[in-house]
């Protein structure tokens, strides 16, 4: 159990390392010369780590943002956080948890060798939520450990192939190639966010490209967009909550100059994030050529959400600002229904808001970034209430999951489980 352990969340749990194998082996597999594989494989875990590094700087802004608008709006409810649900599933279903995943990575392997969806998922922690996911259904149904590892298996490695094809139409739009695919399970919403904006607006009036008059053209800048867009979230949020909650959070700083220097901060972070994404492109790509010639011909690497938000860094804001305000749409909506309230946490909102505005603009434009985000947010607050009462049937209550694809297969998974004798 402890080797298990190891293996789980000390290597195929860390997805630096996960990646960084990856490139290792395939480097290995083109008999590279020593000095290459080493190259190779140390930046493109220094490309995850400094994108990840962003990502963690991201989740720290936006965790701030989050305790000063919960408490200016007095928001309770069920937070829709994957990370949070896992680490409840872990302490009650350890031993299931750990063995879906890492038998789970190994089908993924094999459905990817003889099956026609050639991907490899590669973004651990997200394999190990779907674990975690299939763990809860299958537990909620009655169903032994031993059955609810070898089926939680097989639906691991057939998503890890599946989902990601479902957007790798638009992910060759917004790459322009067909060599890296989409490791992130709400690939139902990018999908569906890409549709959106092929049917509201143009791809020619990017985000990315959009002219604006005068003084407003600094706003092409997605440094100056995202600052002094994120700014204005921020100072709504510490006016709401008032100077003694911002002070008491702010760490000494002055409670006017630390919304700002919060904004900033995220600023900061999309900008490592982006940096880090170039690196890890620039060095799995042609090292992930010897996994696909030599063990699964054809195969592409599926990669954490961010590893579009190169292609289109201002649509990202769009994308967190326009799903944030169907999240709070559907928050209202629940409230008047009498439902469990979903309360929309920031850090789910912005990235797969930004991602799906990434998606919406391939298709659309700067329409359909709205238009595309708008609607996975408001998807992202449904989702959660639905399946929620199948996790609080376990015993894991005041959270739940806001992935689109978790949701649709746990959905789908409970309610045929239901039907068998």
């Amino acid at each position: 159990m402890d080797i298990l352990k190891f293996i789980v969340f000390e290597i195929l749990g860390v997805t630096p390392f996960l990646v960084g194998s990856i490139a290792f082996f395939g480097l290995v597999m083109q008999r590279k010369s020593f000095d290459v594989v080493l190259t190779g494989t140390i930046k493109t875990i220094v490309g995850f780590l400094v994108f990840g590094g962003g990502a963690a700087m991201a989740v720290a802004s936006l965790d701030s943002f989050q305790q000063l608008f919960s408490e200016g709006f007095g928001l309770q409810g069920v937070l829709p956080l994957a990370e949070a649900l896992t680490a409840l599933a872990q302490t009650k279903f350890a031993l299931c948890v750990s063995l879906i995943m890492v038998c789970g990575f190994a089908a993924n392997l094999l459905f990817a060798k003889i099956t026609p969806f050639k991907n490899i998922f590669l973004t651990g922690q997200h394999n190990l939520y779907l674990a975690a996911l299939l763990t809860v259904v299958f537990k909620a149904l009655g169903w032994s450990d031993l059955s609810t590892i070898v089926c939680g298996s097989i639906l691991l490695g057939m998503s890890a192939c599946i989902f990601p094809a479902i957007c790798q139409p638009w992910m060759r739009k917004i790459t322009g190639s067909d060599e890296i695919a989409m490791g992130h399970y709400v690939t139902l919403g990018y999908a569906l966010s890409g549709w959106i904006g092929s049917k509201v607006g143009d791809p020619k009036e990017s985000t990315e490209t959009i002219q604006l008059p005068g003084w407003l053209n600094i706003f092409k800048d997605y440094i100056v967009s995202v600052s002094i867009s994120i700014g204005i979230f921020y100072y709504i949020a510490a006016f709401a909550a008032g100077k003694e909650t911002v002070e008491s959070i702010a760490g000494g700083m002055h409670w006017l100059v630390y919304p700002m220097f919060q904004a900033l901060t995220f600023t900061a972070a999309l900008y490592i994030i982006i940096t880090g994404v170039r690196l890890l492109l620039s060095e799995i790509v042609p090292a992930f050529l010897g996994f696909s010639e030599k063990l699964i011909p054809n195969s592409r690497p599926a990669l954490d959400c961010p590893v579009v938000f190169t292609y289109a860094p201002t649509a990202t804001v769009i994308g967190f600002i326009s799903a944030f305000v169907g999240g709070l749409l559907v928050m209202g909506i629940l409230a008047i229904m009498g439902s469990n309230v979903i309360i929309p946490v920031a850090i789910p909102y912005f990235f797969i808001g930004a991602t799906a505005a990434v998606f919406g603009n391939a298709s659309g434009g700067w329409k359909g970034a709205i238009a595309g985000s708008f609607v996975v947010g408001i998807l992202i607050g449904v989702g959660p209430a639905l399946i929620y009462p199948i996790m609080e049937s376990v015993g894991l209550s005041g959270t739940s999951f806001p992935e689109t694809d978790f949701v649709a297969l746990g959905l789908i998974v409970y309610y045929l489980g239901k039907m068998l004798p």
